[in-house]
């Protein structure tokens, strides 16, 4: 009997789970589209954003990071500093005047920091947030959006 009624239910939620409202259509001769709303604007041509060589490199590095902050709170081997790090003295910038002394000796502070890490892992904690910091205070200076989003890399 149970079953039965169980059987009966299921049936009647199928039903009525299937059953559509129609909803109402407009014929086409109603909706009415004012092409002038869907022209381009003359002389804007839609630009593509590119990030220059420099954005690229500090994304890749946020995912090295990433990683390697992973790898230190697991206590797992940290393997060998990424040389691609080293292109941030000659990476494109989107503002080239922004590569100025400040960003140069920044850059030497967080390079000295990510490659500690690597030769004294045994304190790769410290080093690795002095290297956080280190991009922290670079943006401090430079470009700041991004700083919340680096002081999530730190190590507590």
């Amino acid at each position: 009997m149970k079953q039965i009624f169980i059987v009966i239910i299921a049936a009647l939620l199928a039903l009525t789970a299937c059953t559509k409202k129609e909803a109402e259509v407009k014929p086409e001769a109603a909706v009415k589209v004012d092409s002038a709303k869907c022209a381009k604007p003359a002389g804007k041509e839609f630009e593509m954003y590119e990030m220059s060589e420099m954005a690229a490199l500090m994304e890749q590095m946020y995912v090295d990071n990433l990683r390697l902050k992973e790898r230190i709170t697991k206590g797992d081997t940290i393997g060998t500093f990424p040389q691609h790090i080293l292109k941030i003295h000659s990476s494109a910038m989107t503002d080239e005047s922004e590569n100025d002394a400040f960003f140069k000796l920044q850059a030497a502070k967080f390079i000295k920091a990510q490659e500690q890490i690597y030769n004294d892992p045994k304190n790769a904690k410290q080093h690795f947030n002095d290297a956080v910091t280190a991009c922290v205070k670079c943006h401090q200076g430079k470009c700041d959006g991004p700083i919340p989003r680096i002081k999530k890399l730190y190590i507590k």
